[in-house]
């Protein structure tokens, strides 16, 4: 490994983001608020060609919200004049937040998604200095019947094939989860087996709340979803989902995350219930499955007995360190968790900061230029 290597950690929260870096993964040094006071409900580290550039997705509460980013660890930040994202006039709508920053694989340098509210989904080309709204999906005839979840209605996930450019997935609370096969021109729901109970008629075509979504690291066709109610997976690309909740505590949650190179390898985070959105008990754990849902296994060594604050769907990350795979979320009061060994022990990272929204985690060298 590189003698300079480091983790840096980014944590957006309800009041700014911090910046967090450490060469064990063990301690850390925490810096911030950058953009004090601004909400940052998504952040990205994007690391292909060699670079690291921060992004972040600001709330301004003034000027709306907008992408801005750093090329050299936090230390200054850019951001387009005229922001990186926005609606085009004809659809007289206005960008209300951006909820998801997503660089695509390595072979697809300079393209970034971005899921937003209202429900759209944005790409960029050129490394996230401008995106462009995916009219096949703002078009969509489902549009008028997709609803807001407890957060608002967003795309929250999204997940371009690793191996096939042209078929990328969706997620959105609520209208479930969508499937595009030809660069996103089209979409086509893909939520048989995801139960929406809510619902007069449970199993519906769309309209599911669905939490996050996921791809596995070694099957590109196999998918993960935490639902409002259910843990699934899905072994043929989204066309069915099967439950994989047994052995949880819980089947509400938020949280759910791949290993970098390892099939099979996921975490969630169980919450209690709709109504409590705590972790049950009160008691703060982890549940890692190393057979792709089929069994589960706790991970709680230095993790609190009593936290009542729930973890928010991006406010979780795994990093891809070269040797053992890193861990990482934070608290809507404020607590930052690192693992460095893969969930089988915590330490933490911060404390007190504002509602943590938003976390990603990455192996940089050098300045991280």
């Amino acid at each position: 490994m590189d003698n300079d290597a480091r983790t840096i950690l980014a944590i957006g929260t309800k009041k700014g983001l911090w910046l967090a870096e450490s060469t064990d993964r063990e301690n850390w040094n925490l810096t911030g608020p950058h953009f004090a006071n601004l909400e940052v409900p998504s952040v990205a580290i994007d690391t292909r060609d060699g670079k690291t550039r921060i992004l972040a997705g600001v709330n301004d509460w003034h000027w709306g919200p907008t992408v801005v980013y750093s090329g050299d660890a936090g230390a200054t930040w850019s951001e387009p004049e005229q922001g990186a994202i926005k609606f085009p006039a004809d659809t007289d709508t206005a960008l209300a937040r951006i909820w998801h920053l997503r660089p695509d694989t390595a072979d697809r340098p300079g393209v970034v998604w971005a899921g937003c509210e209202p429900i759209s989904v944005f790409k960029s080309t050129d490394s996230g200095e401008n995106f462009e709204l995916n009219r096949g999906l703002w078009d969509h005839p489902h549009r008028s019947e997709w609803g807001a979840g407890f957060g608002g209605a967003a795309v929250h996930s999204i997940v371009p094939n690793v191996v096939d450019e042209n078929v990328v997935h969706a997620a959105m609370s609520t209208g479930g989860v969508y499937r595009s096969t030809d660069g996103g021109d089209s979409w086509e729901p893909r939520n048989k087996g995801i139960k929406a109970d809510f619902f007069p008629e449970p199993f519906p075509e769309f309209g599911q709340c669905v939490h996050h979504i996921t791809a596995d690291a070694e099957n590109p066709n196999r998918l993960y979803a935490q639902n409002h109610g259910g843990v699934y997976r899905s072994d043929d690309s989204g066309d069915e989902w099967n439950s994989i909740a047994d052995g949880l505590p819980a089947e509400f949650g938020f949280v759910f995350l791949s290993h970098p190179r390892t099939g099979g390898s996921v975490w969630t985070i169980p919450l209690k219930g709709a109504e409590e959105r705590n972790p049950v008990g009160g008691r703060l754990s982890v549940f890692h499955s190393t057979d792709a849902g089929d069994t589960w296994n706790e991970q709680h060594a230095g993790l609190p007995d009593a936290d009542w604050n729930a973890v928010l769907r991006d406010a979780a990350a795994v990093d891809d360190h070269p040797e053992t795979v890193g861990v990482y979320f934070g608290t809507r009061g404020g607590e930052v968790f690192a693992s460095n060994d893969e969930g089988a022990h915590f330490v933490t990272v911060a404390q007190r900061l504002p509602d943590v929204l938003s976390v990603r985690a990455a192996q940089v060298n050098g300045a991280g230029k």
